[in-house]
């Protein structure tokens, strides 16, 4: 599976921004995707997850309420909506997948993009 994050920008603090995760190269079918986050200066950090089914979704404590998880799987990509931005989200996103279920450990991920920066002014 092959990931391309797209979507990131600079923002003011309120204001909203929706990133993409679009995959290709095999099949999407039965995969989780999750994104992460990694500021400067500190670990990768889970953000959010949704199963293949759309059935589950789960978000990091940080984000919840602000952040929306999605997927179009015969488009095979995800969405994260991202509103009621805060400085504190400023950091590269990555978006990532695997077969296991929904996990908030990143070295659970086998696949992943290359990332997508998102900059959130106060």
């Amino acid at each position: 599976v092959q990931l391309q994050a797209s979507g990131g920008g600079l923002a003011q603090a309120g204001d909203s921004l929706r990133l993409s995760c679009a995959a290709s190269g095999r099949a999407f079918r039965g995969y989780t995707i999750a994104w992460f986050r990694q500021a400067p200066g500190k670990e990768r950090e889970f953000v959010a997850a949704i199963s293949w089914r759309v059935d589950i979704k789960y978000y990091a404590d940080s984000v919840k309420g602000r952040f929306t998880v999605s997927r179009d799987n015969a488009k095979n990509t995800m969405y994260l909506q991202m509103n009621r931005l805060k400085p504190e989200d400023t950091a590269i996103y990555y978006c990532a997948a695997q077969s296991l279920g929904v996990e908030v450990s990143a070295p659970l991920y086998g696949y992943w993009g290359q990332g997508t920066q998102v900059t959130v002014s106060s």
